[in-house]
């Protein structure tokens, strides 16, 4: 493996010039319309969600795109998995979609990921964003489908039985969804070249570390109240990204 490079580097937005400047715009419009049409987001997602892409999409290029679009996809389906009986547990997620802090709550860190990298051109901030998102990716399958296919789960930190939809709790079920949702999303940015692909398996493992370290955070702060769902969900992607850039930094370092 080759050792990560830690030399000096610069600006390498992707929207330099104005024809990809009115690409990004566009291309964030439709995803932004998209998204508000098939009711995933609400009218303040859709514009939280917009404003995402478009920073994705000047800092990064299509590969950060598609990343994000990957991840749309499958919390979308997820989410509609197992529908009517998330509503009878009434954990189902609103029909009106995702509003604007959930979705700056899974995707600010991703965001502001790409923006370092623009300015700096240090690809561990590529890294870390792809971690990001895989780790929305897994906390999200997770949840939804152990909602759908599980009816109890485990207390992550007492392994007690509790209700599916619990705050802290996790299942069989769900995490192997939700390992195969971080795996996916890490696979996009694989193909898309925003990571080498010897970063997959940091990518994936830093959003299964954040998936469980959300689950912990929802076991002992939220369920306290101390923390709200949001805030846990903006802790496990910066957990992930931290996760992400520390391992691929490491094990760069041992080679």
């Amino acid at each position: 493996m080759m050792a990560l490079p830690l030399g000096e580097f610069g600006p390498v937005w992707w929207a330099s010039t104005p024809p990809r400047l009115a690409t990004a715009a566009a291309v964030t419009l439709s995803f932004a319309w998209l998204g508000r049409r098939i009711r995933g987001v609400s009218n303040s997602g859709a514009i939280a969600g917009g404003v995402i892409c478009f920073l994705l999409l000047t800092c990064v290029g299509p590969a950060g795109f598609l990343a994000l679009f990957s991840l749309f996809v499958v919390t979308w389906i997820a989410t509609r998995l197992g529908r009517q009986r998330k509503q009878r547990l009434g954990t189902a997620e609103g029909g009106n979609g995702r509003t604007a802090e959930q979705v700056l709550a899974n995707l600010s860190v991703a965001a502001i990921c790409a923006v370092m990298f623009a300015t700096r051109g240090e690809p561990l901030w590529t890294l870390a964003m792809a971690a990001a998102l895989a780790e929305a990716a897994a906390d999200t399958v997770s949840s939804e489908c152990g909602q759908a296919f599980s009816k109890t789960a485990r207390l992550i930190t007492t392994f007690e039985s509790v209700p599916a939809g619990t705050d802290g709790g996790i299942s069989i079920v769900g995490t192997l969804f939700g390992i195969g949702g971080a795996t996916l999303v890490g696979l996009v940015c694989v193909a898309s070249k925003l990571i080498p692909a010897r970063w997959l398996w940091f990518t994936t493992a830093a959003g299964v570390v954040g998936m469980l370290s959300d689950s912990v955070l929802g076991a002992c702060l939220e369920r306290r109240r101390w923390l709200n769902n949001d805030q846990v969900n903006l802790a496990g992607t910066v957990i992930a990204s931290v996760i992400g850039a520390c391992l691929a930094r490491a094990f760069s370092q041992t080679r």
